[in-house]
């Protein structure tokens, strides 16, 4: 029942925000002093273009992890209507090119995933901790369970 509603509430969010993910952790220190490792950002994807100051959370290929960044630069290209956009992280010396595929030097729209709109500052470090330290994740689960079974209806 837990599980379904969780899930239900994700699904809802996710049409609600247009966004495939709208809940991310920040997992780095690449957006300090900004964001903060462990702080929860809430994404939002409007039809609104994309403009230079925003911070977006995007998608490589390769990349299992979204990345956490703001815009430095966006391009338009006037003939085709295509944007190209380029990151770097607050506390970053360099821009993101580093971080993109290889031979990919711009991030296109397809790539964004979401705009930061709001977030709670270190509530993800329950999500760092049990990423980073699975025993802890198998000791919350083991009980649960154990309270599942034990508990009295």
């Amino acid at each position: 029942m837990i599980v379904s509603s969780a899930l239900i509430i994700w699904k809802g969010l996710m049409c609600i925000t247009g966004s495939e993910s709208p809940v991310v952790v920040v997992l780095s220190e690449s957006m300090e002093p900004g964001f903060q490792r462990g702080d929860i950002l809430f994404l939002q994807m409007s039809k609104d273009p994309i403009r230079t100051g925003e911070i977006v959370v995007f998608n490589i290929q390769g990349r299992d992890i979204p990345i956490v960044h703001r815009v430095i630069e966006v391009h338009e290209q006037r003939q085709s209507g295509e944007v190209r956009i380029l990151t770097k992280g607050d506390n970053n010396d360099v821009d993101d090119r580093m971080l993109y595929a290889q031979g990919q030097f711009w991030l296109k729209q397809e790539h964004i995933m979401g705009r930061a709109v709001g977030f709670l500052p270190y509530v993800g470090w329950a999500t760092i901790i049990m990423t980073e330290k699975p025993i802890i994740k198998y000791i919350l689960i083991g009980a649960l369970g154990l309270l599942v079974i034990t508990s009295k209806d």
